[in-house]
């Protein structure tokens, strides 16, 4: 029998905006209707126009073509095909300008996120470590000896081209701006980085190394001049935050920084030695170097010999001297076999143990958090089997049923690793 009908369909729609479900209202409405139907017909006729054809067949005509209409596939009973815009309810969101832009972006723009840019910034971050390393080590080791200074002009020079570099590829690297889109226009790319890190990347890249071509008779000034190479440093941080979620990067980082400290430290211990050697008359003998020139059967021989050929100890036992004392420093386990002697050494030495207290506290806590994340589970696992155990004693469950729910427990646990799937 056929008979009128109201239909509503609302589209519900997921957290995503995917129309996932159809809610369809049907409401019989044919007494309703016969009487409209009457009502137009007879005032069709009064305006002398009569309408052909069943009311009820076009009705559900327009019924199918909804219902179709929304499971995107319209057949007439003529089977002729009928295009329908698949949008029903509008069209699709917009997708993120991120990945909208991807594909517009030049091929002369870096992406900040790109393997080759993760490699080259690796590439850049042991060359600040070689910077941080080798500039200290010359101003205060090495000074005014010019042999030993070419030596190591060659890899400065390949370190400023890296610089530089950097630099040109700084102008065209994406960034990621304050309401998290990754911009891909040029002049937004040169502007961010002329107001952030190029002040500090063009100081750290001046060629200082073109004044021995000048004939810069103070060798000592050009390395004090690269000291400010390693404002570097401060990128660093940039690295720590990213890596932040791998634990052996952070671990690494963390070392690394704690021997270049203590390297650091060992430059500065010689040069307070130095000093105090040449500060004080030629029968001075009471500082670390003299003790150690003592053991090591190198005295040295007065003020005009210190650091001249044959006279105390090489510069390389020197070194190795200063940084097994720094470190036994650091970590607080000094021996006494190198101690401090005169009062400007002792208060070094005390500014070296509280700078130890504070890397002590930085490093070993970021290792008790790695290790407490690798056994966070093994502990889970141990508390939810007690847990188990106690809640079967307690109950007195028999042992037949105990044994299937432990061997339940620990089968899940194998499968699933502690994952709960409903969470």
């Amino acid at each position: 029998a056929l008979f009128w009908c109201l239909l509503d369909i609302v589209p519900i729609k997921n957290e995503k905006g995917d129309v996932v479900l159809f809610l369809a209202s049907f409401k019989d409405i044919t007494d309703t209707k016969a009487k409209a139907i009457q009502e137009d017909k007879k005032e069709e006729r009064r305006r002398g126009r009569v309408k052909t054809g069943s009311s009820f067949s076009s009705a559900r005509l327009r019924g199918s073509t909804v219902l179709y209409h929304i499971s995107g596939h319209l057949h007439s009973r003529e089977k002729s095909k009928i295009k329908i815009n698949k949008n029903v309810f509008g069209d699709p969101p917009a997708l993120p300008e991120y990945k909208v832009a991807d594909a517009k972006k030049s091929k002369f723009i870096l992406l900040h996120y790109s393997t080759f840019k993760a490699g080259w910034d690796w590439l850049i971050l042991l060359a600040t470590f070689y910077v941080a390393v080798t500039v200290p080590y010359n101003v205060c080791f090495i000074g005014d000896d010019d042999d030993l200074t070419r030596s190591t002009t060659v890899s400065d020079i390949g370190v400023e081209i890296l610089f530089i570099i950097d630099i040109i590829f700084n102008f065209r690297t994406t960034f990621v701006s304050k309401s998290g889109q990754v911009i891909f226009d040029a002049r937004q790319i040169c502007i961010h980085y002329l107001t952030t890190w190029f002040i500090i990347d063009l100081v750290a890249a001046l060629p200082f190394d073109l004044l021995y071509a000048v004939r810069v008779s103070v060798v000592s000034v050009v390395h004090l001049l690269k000291t400010v190479r390693l404002l570097r440093l401060l990128r660093l941080l940039q690295k720590m935050d990213r890596y932040s979620q791998h634990s052996t990067v952070v671990l690494t980082l963390l070392m690394s920084m704690f021997a270049l400290l203590a390297h650091w430290m060992a430059c500065i211990w010689y040069i307070i030695g130095k000093m105090e050697m040449e500060a004080n008359a030629y029968n001075w003998d009471i500082g670390w170097l003299h003790e150690l020139g003592k053991r090591l059967e190198a005295p040295y021989g007065g003020i005009t010999e210190v650091n001249t050929t044959g006279s105390g100890p090489s510069i390389r036992s020197v070194y190795i001297t200063s940084l097994y004392f720094t470190l036994s420093s650091l970590t607080s386990v000094g021996f006494g076999n190198v101690s401090a002697n005169t009062d400007v050494e002792k208060i070094f030495s005390v500014c070296i143990m509280l700078i130890g207290a504070l890397m002590h506290a930085l490093v070993f806590g970021n290792v008790t958090a790695i290790i407490q994340r690798m056994y966070s589970r093994w502990s889970q696992y141990h508390t939810r089997t007690k847990d188990l155990k106690d809640f079967i004693r307690v109950h007195h469950l028999p042992q037949s049923l105990k044994q299937r729910m432990l061997e339940y427990f620990q089968t899940t646990w194998s499968v699933n690793n502690g994952i709960d799937c409903n969470e």
